[in-house]
C-alpha cells in the first residue's frame, strides 16, 4: 500500500488486505467502547521489506512475531477517549 485513500467503506478493503483479530476475538474495527473513565487508543501503522505469509486471522503476538526483522519504520497514533457515565 502507498497511500491511505479517504472514505474507504469497511467491505471494500484493497486485494489482498488481511486481518488479524480485535479484542473481541473478532476481525473489523468496533470504535471505543471503554467503560466510565478515559481511556487510550493505540493505532499503528508498519512499513515492511516484505509481503507477510497469510497468517489466517493472527493475534497481534502472531503478528508481532511475524513481522520481527521486517519493520523499516513505524508510527503511532494514541487517542484518548472518556465516557462519563
Amino acid at each position: 500500500v502507498s497511500g491511505l485513500p479517504e472514505a474507504v467503506k469497511p467491505d471494500d478493503l484493497p486485494e489482498g488486505t488481511k486481518e488479524g483479530l480485535n479484542d473481541w476475538k473478532r476481525t473489523g474495527y468496533g470504535g471505543p467502547c471503554p467503560p466510565i473513565g478515559r481511556h487510550r487508543y493505540f493505532h499503528k501503522l508498519y512499513a515492511l521489506d516484505v509481503v507477510l505469509p497469510d497468517l489466517g486471522r493472527p493475534t497481534k503476538g502472531e503478528l508481532e512475531k511475524a513481522m520481527e526483522g521486517h519493520i523499516l519504520s513505524k508510527a503511532e497514533l494514541v487517542g484518548t477517549y472518556q465516557r462519563s457515565r
